[in-house]
């Protein structure tokens, strides 16, 4: 598995895949936000606003011109997008909208995911006549509506959701709940449509497991006797697979980047365990800090990296050599 990277302008790299017939799985792109910032880099800091600095990139392209830059990229990024693939495209608040019809426009309406908020930073205090801004975007599309590569990383519950959830506790302390043992649905033959222990199941439903499991169960422990005799199944909270993600994500931004608008590297890998497998091949074309090249190594997928910035080429080649990890340059 070759690790490979672009170091010029991403229009030209991209097209250079197609012609190389390399397939993307999974894209995740951080493109400028049109904030006609330039953005400085230095020795002890990144930033897009310092007195003193090389240039790391500039992102003063506005208007149609930033549009229509951002367009031709994401119809160069379809163009090698394997079938069941998945592009995340990350925008702010202001730009979010303008984004979203080009993703329309060049992946399909009908290909939409989602629009996740991304917490990015404490609250702030500035005294201005708006609210607080502490979030972005990440847009989600995929190639079909079908066929898509979906592992959800699902999430531990807070305690305060376990008792929530899990509101009783049994004699050794441990939290649980308890589930009907019955179901929707009538079973006209079959066990699970049978009486047990002399009871028939409600009207209309069924009994979820046949009687040998239902005994088996309460032989383990596992089943709850009301007063009125009603058995309900005990579910306990240590043994919660978690929650499936939402779409409001809290990952704030390091405070110490090695590169401009570094993103966090934990959502970097959400991202990638869920829309990508062991072995796949990841597209980062505006790597910046290369920080998505990193993480898709680290679980076992190829990269594909482009950037045109000295300044981004140096930071990357610096972080992978520092984890040991080779790659090639495309020709």
């Amino acid at each position: 598995m070759e690790h490979l990277f672009y170091p010029g302008d991403n229009l030209a790299g991209l097209r250079r895949l197609a012609q190389l017939r390399i397939a993307a799985d999974l894209v995740y792109i951080d493109p400028p936000f049109a904030t006609n910032n330039e953005f400085l880099i230095d020795d002890d800091r990144a930033n897009a606003i310092s007195a003193s600095g090389r240039p790391a990139y500039s992102d003063t392209v506005r208007g149609d011109a930033y549009l229509d830059a951002l367009r031709q990229r994401l119809c160069a990024i379809r163009d090698v997008m394997s079938p069941a693939g998945s592009v995340y495209v990350h925008i702010d608040v202001k730009m979010e909208h303008h984004v979203r019809l080009l993703l329309d426009a060049v992946f399909g309406p009908q290909n939409f995911r989602n629009s996740i908020t991304r917490i990015k930073c404490n609250p702030k205090n500035f005294d201005r006549y708006s609210y607080g801004n502490i979030k972005d975007t990440i847009l989600f599309y995929s190639m079909s509506p079908q066929m898509i590569t979906w592992h959800p990383q699902k999430e531990p519950l807070s305690d305060d959701e376990i008792a929530r959830l899990y509101p009783f506790t049994d004699a050794a302390g441990r939290r649980y709940t308890t589930t009907p043992l019955h179901a929707p649905g009538v079973t006209a033959s079959g066990a699970t449509g049978q009486p047990w222990r002399g009871m028939e199941p409600p009207a209309g439903r069924h009994w979820r497991y046949p009687p040998a499991k239902l005994d088996a169960l309460d032989a383990a422990g596992l089943i709850e006797w009301s007063s009125t005799g009603n058995p309900r199944k005990i579910r306990y909270a240590s043994e919660s697979a978690g929650k499936l993600p939402q779409d409001v994500w809290l990952y704030k931004d390091p405070q110490r980047p090695a590169y401009p608008t570094q993103k966090n590297a934990r959502m970097l890998e959400r991202i990638i365990r869920t829309s990508s497998n062991p072995g796949d091949t990841v597209l980062d074309c505006y790597a910046g800090s290369g920080g998505t090249l990193l993480t898709a190594a680290r679980l076992g997928r190829r990269f594909v990296g482009m950037d045109n910035s000295p300044a981004a080429q140096q930071v990357i080649e610096q972080r992978l050599q520092g984890r040991r990890i080779a790659w090639q340059e495309i020709a």
